[in-house]
């Protein structure tokens, strides 16, 4: 009777771990197929711009983000202005696993490029370029509160942004 309880003991222990696995495997897969979750849809908040002239200023943001049905595509365009400055952004962007890419462009200085990051969680990390131009973005979503961070080594020094959904 023992050798008969620590044999099912044994394949239960098995099977557990087998369905532990593919619980694990399929969690896993599903968060790296939606890796732009939370981000769909419409934001408005504030922020600051910093200038390389080593001014700053407030401003007035507005963020839509659009994912495509599968979920590995997104859409995003992100308005700010202040009372002497603003930037659109807009960027197209695609997920290739726990990486993304894509291309960007900014419509008031006629500038575009590519950016690569990552995505997922609640948050995005690229770098953008294009000829002569390097900056890093950072956003992070939370529920209906979204933050977005931007540094670079041009006339724009840094942005950061506070912004809530709806």
């Amino acid at each position: 009777m023992k050798y008969l309880n620590s044999g099912l003991v044994s394949q239960t222990v098995k099977a557990a771990a087998v369905v532990a696995a593919l619980v694990l495997s399929t969690s896993a897969g599903h968060a790296q197929a939606r890796p732009f979750a939370g981000f769909d849809g419409a934001w408005s908040g504030n922020g600051t711009v910093s200038l390389s002239d080593g001014s700053t200023e407030r401003l007035r943001c507005r963020a839509m983000y659009q994912i495509d049905s599968t979920g590995l595509a997104l859409k995003q365009t992100l308005r700010c202005a202040s009372d002497s400055y603003k930037f659109d952004l807009a960027s197209d962007v695609t997920s290739h696993g726990d990486h993304i890419t894509g291309s960007w462009s900014e419509t008031n200085r006629n500038i575009s490029g590519s950016l690569l990051g990552t995505a997922g969680s609640g948050r995005i990390d690229l770098t953008v370029e294009s000829a002569g131009f390097t900056a890093s973005l950072t956003l992070r979503t939370t529920g209906n509160r979204q933050t977005v961070q931007i540094s670079s080594k041009g006339d724009i020094r840094g942005v950061s942004i506070t912004m809530v959904k709806g």
